[in-house]
């Protein structure tokens, strides 16, 4: 007799994040996209050895970033309240505990590189052409408007037309407001018209993703 199906959101999240990889690294590869995986918000490497796993299984091999604090979430901005994060407060252990957590998820050391630290003090010194310059693939998982923005102020010398740009939470707001990665995307692209998001696929119930699109490469553009 089957199983039947899971109502845990966390094991829903992890199921759907496998099959959207899955279905991205195929996409990518088919399309000709070059670069690297950059995940920001990596946490116990959840979706992080999906990500790696799914790359694996359609013959990928690309070079993978791990971009996190391994602190507890920082409280920047007022836009960054939610009802289901806790901010400045627990944590969990540093990039030691996500790398014992790679190397039991089957993620060898050598494919992948992690940066420990908040993105506000990572990020920026890294400018317009610190490592990864050339992505595939980004995964935005760091929960909070303040977080997003920078995250996105990162990437924006780094968009190419075709690559994938992925939200955990878009679908997590407050009860009275939109908040989170939703806000920051959509005042991202407002200042950056030379941009645009094509909806791709949805990865779970909070989820969802992307294609960049040259707005110079669309017709009439």
């Amino acid at each position: 007799m089957a199983e039947p199906p899971s109502t845990n959101p966390i094991e829903k999240m992890i199921s759907g994040a496998s099959n959207f990889f899955w279905d991205a690294f195929a996409a990518l590869r088919v399309n000709g996209i070059s670069g690297d995986y950059a995940e920001f918000g990596c946490h116990q490497a959840g979706s992080f050895h999906a990500a790696y796993h799914a790359m694996t299984a359609v013959g990928e091999r690309r070079k993978m970033w791990a971009f996190d604090s391994w602190q507890s979430l920082p409280d920047d901005h007022p836009l960054d309240a939610h009802p289901g994060w806790v901010l400045g407060e627990g944590g969990v252990g540093g990039v030691d505990n996500f790398h014992a957590a790679c190397d039991r998820l089957g993620v060898p050391r050598d494919a992948y590189t992690a940066v420990e630290g908040y993105y506000k003090n990572t990020l920026p010194p890294l400018g317009t052409d610190g490592a990864p310059t050339d992505i595939a693939l980004a995964y935005i998982d760091c929960d909070l408007y303040s977080s997003t923005v920078t995250v996105l102020d990162f990437l924006e010398p780094r968009l190419k037309h075709g690559m994938i740009v992925a939200f955990d939470d878009y679908y997590c707001w407050t009860p009275t407001t939109l908040s989170g990665e939703r806000v920051a995307l959509e005042e991202f692209l407002t200042a950056n018209s030379q941009w645009n998001f094509s909806r791709y696929k949805e990865i779970h119930w909070a989820g969802t993703s992307f294609v960049v699109e040259s707005t110079a490469a669309l017709p009439g553009g």
